[in-house]
């Protein structure tokens, strides 16, 4: 029987500077989609609340910090990242193991909000685009999920087997961005 040695998604490929800006992976300890059952709710919140400190987010918006967040990930549905879920979310909630489901990187730096633009259909920008908000879109041409986790730091995610491509993606926007000179 063969010996299988467990990678990461971006094993190998990260993590990249260009400039001011850095790429990196991000390893959340587990990720569960949290689907609350019809009626819930307001009790699944009020579990997430007292199991990890934090509620179940608003359309386009994440809860908690980076050791446990709640991010919006569609109708209905979130992804609850860094935490293992509470057995009585099962109450109020279909939970669903993502951890090995998805690549999650970290672009970090002055310019971040340029190196997305030139990726993204949706305006990323501070104003518009604050502290905790989270957006599913296209990245290039594959489907993504994006959380903006600091001032110029932003969580990207795409499904595992994209996970070379959006590397590759963003490693082009980045030297393109930092070429400017102006970061």
């Amino acid at each position: 029987m063969a010996d299988l040695i467990a990678l990461t998604p971006c094993d190998g490929l990260l993590p990249l500077t260009s400039g001011s800006l850095t790429l990196t992976e991000d390893l959340p300890t587990a990720m569960t989609s949290v689907a609350p059952y019809t009626g819930q709710d307001d009790a699944l919140s009020a579990a997430l609340q007292a199991e990890h400190g934090m509620a179940f987010p608003s359309i386009g918006r994440s809860t908690g910090k980076a050791g446990g967040r709640a991010i919006w990930f569609g109708q209905g549905v979130a992804l609850l990242q860094g935490v293992v879920a509470a057995p009585a979310l099962a109450e109020f909630a279909a939970l669903t193991d993502q951890s090995d489901a998805w690549a999650v990187v970290r672009l970090d730096g002055i310019g971040a909000e340029d190196v997305l633009a030139r990726l993204v259909p949706a305006d990323l920008r501070s104003p518009a685009f604050k502290r905790g908000h989270t957006v599913r879109t296209e990245l290039a041409h594959m489907q993504a999920s994006i959380t903006r986790i600091g001032a110029q730091a932003f969580q990207v995610m795409v499904f595992r087997s994209m996970a070379r491509t959006l590397v590759h993606d963003l490693k082009v926007a980045m030297a393109a961005v930092a070429a400017r000179g102006d970061i």
